[in-house]
């Protein structure tokens, strides 16, 4: 089942500077992503922030392919 990361993550200006956070909090997925990347667990980063859970972790992940997915079509496009 695919999530639907539009229900927990958002950015506004005057939150971090308007950086994609979970929704309702100040923890940015840009946090998120980095405590995967350095081999971070889902349940280590929900010990962490405990305000997060599994599906915030999973938007966010989801949230990053969908950029990533933009960003392979606008570079597509601008080579064409």
């Amino acid at each position: 089942m695919e999530i639907d990361w539009r229900k927990h993550i958002h950015s506004h200006p005057g939150i971090l500077g308007g950086k994609p956070v979970v929704r309702g909090t100040r923890i940015s997925v840009e946090l998120i992503l980095e405590y995967l990347a350095e081999g971070g667990s889902v349940a280590e980063i929900i010990d962490g922030y405990p305000s997060l859970t599994e599906a915030d972790i999973r938007a966010a992940i989801a949230f990053s392919s969908h950029l990533m997915t933009k960003e392979a079509a606008s570079a597509r496009q601008e080579a064409a």
